[in-house]
């Protein structure tokens, strides 16, 4: 099994597609770094040989970020827009669209589910204990 920073590879995915698991590694990183590696894209995981896993984790962890490292740095960029006062630290903070969406409808994976503003019941009217 080839554990590219910190991460298991799936077996039976090609190359290629198996580094896309890295978080922060999407296809086109993927294919540059197979490229650079010198391995075949089209290579089963399983099927690559020790040489080229190291091949492979050494370009990764001398050319990009990725994991924790990655999601660190973006978690500090959000802190520091929010600590700043940035309009867009103040979308960040209150939960809303970042980049400039319409808001009126649609944006329910960042406002949360629909809560409806239903009819208030009124208190009945009883006998009055004056």
């Amino acid at each position: 099994m080839a554990r590219i920073a910190g991460v298991d590879l799936p077996r039976e995915k090609r190359v290629d597609i198996g580094l896309t698991y890295i978080y922060g590694i999407g296809r086109t990183t993927a294919a540059q770094i197979v490229k650079k590696s010198g391995a075949s894209g089209a290579t089963r995981v399983k099927d690559l040989s020790e040489d080229e896993i190291v091949k492979l984790r050494e370009i990764i962890e001398r050319d990009h970020k990725v994991e924790g490292d990655l999601r660190k740095e973006i978690s500090m960029s959000i802190k520091r827009l929010v600590d700043t006062g940035t309009y867009r630290g103040l979308r960040h903070r209150k939960g809303l669209p970042v980049r400039g969406q319409r808001t009126k409808t649609n944006a329910r994976t960042r406002k949360g589910r629909r809560s409806s503003m239903g009819k208030a019941r009124k208190p009945m009217a009883g006998p009055s204990r004056a």
